[in-house]
C-alpha cells in the first residue's frame, strides 16, 4: 500500500470502530516529516483506547506496523506514528483544544466516504 492507501484503510478502520470526524489532511507539501495526518474524535477514553487497537490489529495483518505510540489513558490524545502516516485520535475536548485542522489548514483534506467535517 502507498500512503494514501494507508491513510484511507486507517479511516476505515476508525469508521469501523464508530469514530467520529474522521479528517485525512494531504500534508506532503508543507511538512517534512510525513504524508498524511489522520486525525478522529472518540466519545470516552475506553474508545480511544479501542480506535488505536483496531488500527494497530488491522494494519499488523495488512503488514504495517506501528513505529510508536504516545498517549496514555487519560491524556484525551493518541498519537501513532506509521512512519509517512500519522493518525490523532483526540477526545472532543483535546480536539478543540490543539486544533489541528487549523494549524495545517493550507494543506488539502483528503476526500473520502467518512470526511464528516468537509
Amino acid at each position: 500500500m502507498n500512503n494514501k492507501e494507508i491513510a484511507l484503510f486507517i479511516a476505515n478502520a476508525l469508521n469501523e470502530k464508530k469514530a467520529r470526524d474522521i479528517v485525512i489532511l494531504d500534508i506532503s507539501e508543507t511538512s517534512g516529516f510525513a504524508d498524511y495526518f489522520v486525525i478522529t474524535t472518540a466519545g470516552s477514553q475506553r474508545q480511544m483506547k479501542a480506535l488505536s487497537d483496531e488500527v494497530e490489529d488491522q494494519l499488523a495483518e495488512a503488514d504495517t506496523l506501528v513505529r510508536h505510540i504516545e498517549g496514555k489513558s487519560g491524556s484525551g490524545w493518541i498519537l501513532m506514528d506509521y512512519g509517512d502516516v500519522i493518525v490523532n485520535i483526540f477526545t472532543e475536548e483535546q480536539r478543540q483544544h490543539y486544533q489541528i485542522e487549523k494549524i495545517w489548514n493550507d494543506c488539502p483534506v483528503v476526500d473520502h466516504p467518512f470526511n464528516d467535517l468537509i
